[in-house]
């Protein structure tokens, strides 16, 4: 299962496909050149407690990191993670 990406310029999401369905998904939306805030996190019921939201947080924090981003994360979810794991937290606005 590989983690993809889609930006369009604004919003962005990364996501997992199962049979060609999308079964997890973190979107973003850019709150400026070089800032984003993550607004949800769903993770499909067939995935709940695999990691799969750890996993898609992981791929945007490499993306971020990458691109020198700055990120407000207002998604429950990824707010809770990054409180629990330091070594992320490099990237937070």
């Amino acid at each position: 299962m590989e983690i993809q990406h889609q930006f369009d310029g604004k919003k962005g999401w990364f996501y997992l496909e199962q049979g060609g369905k999308q079964v997890a998904e973190m979107v973003y939306v850019m709150a400026g050149p070089k800032k984003l805030i993550i607004e949800h996190t769903e993770v499909d019921e067939s995935l709940k407690g695999q990691g799969i939201g750890a996993q898609l947080l992981e791929a945007l924090v490499d993306y971020v990191r990458k691109e020198e981003i700055k990120v407000l994360p207002l998604c429950p979810f990824a707010k809770a993670t990054f409180q629990k794991r330091k070594e992320l937290q490099d990237v937070l606005v």
